[in-house]
């Protein structure tokens, strides 16, 4: 008993030694920059003693840290409502504003700011507190524990005596399997190296904890889809990212929360069951729940109104209410927005190839994805850790996002995976202070081909050719082009008339003109006035030029369309034209995609909401590369190179994988392997140490 009294005063007399060193370098800033910044005074006009205004500082710090401990976590409370982009822009005005709050609670009225000088003063002191806080917990495992509780900013939940090894899942989204490799062979992703026994010889972790499987993803290489089938068991008729439906008469969206809430539902109607996370588990930032209880960041909920069920803004909060993680984001935030623009400039001016515009919203778009999205993350993945839950599925986005604009294999992208190995590292650092054992899954839910865009090669976007193609008019620049000309001419052939619309033409029904979507490099196609899946026969009676301008096209590799003879068939140039149903004897244009090409075809063919033109790129395999219908040098979406071999990083003390000789094949089987992972971890119970002082804190 005597032990365990002597333990917590040892516990508080540290806490209390932590907060008065941090008090002193706190008052010290303080002085410096009254020293630096004229328009921050700490004196009144008359002038005091030296030792006046080191008391004035000396409170100031002090109210000002007591204000942030207290009146912050209210603050961000409020402001839940408003956009997190918003949020982190607001962090430095709100911190400014709690300095000249402190600053006039001094009772000698001593210490003036302008609100402009208040904002700088007050994010430098926060950063100052933090460093210093940090530094001092460092050999402090307590105090790092403590700190990480705070940094969750949640109750510790009632766990039971016994308890079996937790799992957490991090996703590191659009990272391929060969990326990762080169990543670790290049010394950018030390701890996956290490788990996989590839640090230095004799170093702690050499053998390695880890193995490497690549898997092969469905015809849809894409978030949608891959996390879909991953958490809720289903990919069946998501034949895209984004995808016209007939029957709603709507585009669906993979990432517009209220299409998110829609393939859950279904999914979840398919399966009959609700999800990867349904026992005990937690969901954070992701497109789907994976029907877990704890859920933040997750798009899917992201338009119900919120309850104790539902907290998907309350990442926010969990990681905002402590102002020096709020400073240090906002920071972060603004050097990711000038590293943006720096390397876009760079680009620019040395006219590197390819490239796209970077311009826009998109620094700041960029910024929130490695930086905000990041931390918010990355925070409640530690917090679920502490709080003991039974399995935890994070998705880390920066890398996809960066990847797009710049390139898969690029300087800007290598930067981004040597931060999301430090992440990996402090989660791994956690681990060892939570109250349960945890094995880290790290996992992919596609990778990226590398390409100029379609646009870029020839001048014209996909909606531009099917336009030609149709006998629609199209924009004049589009129609100067080498494709748009081909493409009238052909159209010209086949009607035996003029395309040019001549005065007093009647233009086409828009309600009769083709939606044309693109998701990396597949593109669909769909005519929304015919309520069924057109035929290629109904194609070719209506528009009989089109199809053999797409299949024809040097930048598409083929064509899946619905047959009324052979049920449906895939085109490609020279009048190819092979029936699904042969393509495994005969894979005539797939053959340059590789192995499972024609599997993929297939089962996206079976899906009610298939487009009547599936449309894939073309596909160079000597260098992976790809042409995206959209406007991105890294892209996923279709088949053709490294977006369709993402990779699963798993301990070796879990089961393997697949056996020996079998390929893992399609989110759905991702999905089973980790579902029977889960159930391993009901093995050898391990007993858990009750700690009612960390609970508290």
């Amino acid at each position: 008993m005597r032990g365990v009294l002597g333990g917590r005063w040892r516990r508080v007399a540290s806490q209390i030694g932590r907060s008065v060193a941090v008090w002193g370098v706190s008052t010290v800033t303080m002085l410096v920059l009254a020293g630096i910044l004229p328009d921050f005074q700490l004196q009144s006009a008359d002038g005091d003693s030296a030792t006046t205004i080191a008391v004035t500082a000396a409170f100031g710090a002090g109210a000002f840290g007591l204000l942030s401990a207290l009146v912050w976590p209210v603050l961000v409370r409020l402001l839940l409502l408003v956009p997190a982009l918003v949020l982190g822009l607001l962090v430095f005005f709100l911190n400014g504003a709690l300095l000249l709050v402190a600053l006039r609670l001094n009772p000698a009225e001593r210490g003036a700011v302008d609100p402009e000088t208040a904002v700088v003063v007050a994010a430098a002191m926060s950063a100052v507190a933090s460093a210093t806080g940090a530094a001092l917990a460092v050999r402090d495992d307590d105090a790092y524990r403590r700190r990480l509780y705070r940094l969750s900013a949640r109750r510790r939940r009632p766990l039971p005596g016994p308890v079996s090894p937790g799992t957490v899942f991090v996703q590191l989204d659009g990272v391929g399997h060969d990326v990762l490799t080169g990543a670790m062979a290049k010394g950018l992703m030390p701890t996956a190296a290490r788990w996989l026994g590839d640090g230095p010889p004799g170093a702690p972790g050499a053998e390695p904890t880890h193995r490497l499987t690549p898997w092969r993803t469905d015809w849809s290489s894409q978030t949608g889809a891959s996390q879909l089938g991953i958490l809720h068991g289903s990919t069946f008729d998501v034949p895209a990212f984004r995808w016209y439906e007939k029957d709603h008469q709507e585009v669906v969206v993979s990432n517009r929360p209220t299409s998110a809430a829609e393939l859950q539902r279904r999914a979840v109607e398919r399966t009959g069951d609700g999800g990867l996370l349904t026992f005990d588990g937690a969901s954070r930032g992701n497109l789907f729940s994976g029907g877990a209880d704890e859920q933040a960041l997750v798009l899917s909920i992201a338009t119900r109104r919120r309850s104790r069920e539902n907290r998907s803004r309350a990442g926010y909060f969990a990681y905002f209410s402590d102002p020096a993680n709020a400073v240090r984001t906002a920071l972060s935030f603004v050097a990711e927005v000038c590293r943006e623009i720096g390397q876009s400039t760079r680009a620019r001016t040395s006219k590197v190839r390819p490239r796209v515009a970077r311009g826009g919203l998109y620094p700041f778009v960029r910024a929130f994805a490695t930086v905000v999205e990041r931390d918010v993350v990355v925070a409640a993945v530690m917090g679920d850790m502490l709080a003991g839950r039974t399995a935890v599925y994070a998705d880390l986005v920066a890398y996809d996002e960066v990847a797009h604009h710049s390139g898969p294999m690029s300087r800007d992208a290598e930067k981004v995976l040597a931060r999301l190995d430090r992440a990996l590292a402090l989660i791994e650092k956690v681990a060892e202070h939570a109250p349960r054992p945890y094995r880290i899954v790290v996992l992919s839910d596609h990778g990226q081909s590398p390409g100029e865009t379609f646009r870029a090669r020839y001048g014209l976007t996909l909606a531009d050719l099917v336009r030609a193609g149709c006998g629609l008019p199209v924009p004049r620049r589009a129609g100067r082009t080498r494709s748009g000309a081909e493409a009238r001419a052909a159209v010209r052939a086949a009607l035996r008339r003029p395309v040019e619309e001549e005065p007093g033409q009647r233009r086409p029904d828009r309600r009769s003109e083709p939606i044309v979507l693109a998701s990396g490099n597949l593109g669909l196609v769909s005519f929304p006035d015919v309520h069924h899946r057109m035929s290629k026969e109904e194609i070719d009676a209506r528009h009989p030029a089109l199809l053999p301008t797409l299949a024809n096209h040097p930048g598409i590799g083929f064509l899946l369309v619905r047959s009324e003879r052979h049920g449906g068939v895939v085109l490609g140039a020279y009048g190819a034209e092979i029936p699904v149903d042969e393509l495994d004897a005969d894979p005539g244009p797939l053959a340059a995609f590789g192995p499972g090409a024609a599997d993929a075809v297939r089962r996206t063919h079976s899906f009610p909401h298939t487009a009547d033109i599936m449309v894939n790129s073309f596909h160079d395999p000597a260098d992976g590369e790809v042409l995206a219908f959209e406007e991105q040098i890294g892209s996923h979406g279709g088949l053709g190179g490294a977006q369709a071999k993402p990779f699963l990083l798993s301990p070796i003390v879990l089961s393997d994988p697949v056996d020996d000789g079998e390929a893992l094949v399609g989110a759905e089987h991702v999905h089973r392997v980790l579902r029977r992972w889960l159930r391993e971890t009901d093995g050898p119970q391990v007993p858990i140490e009750d700690e009612p002082s960390e609970r508290a804190a």
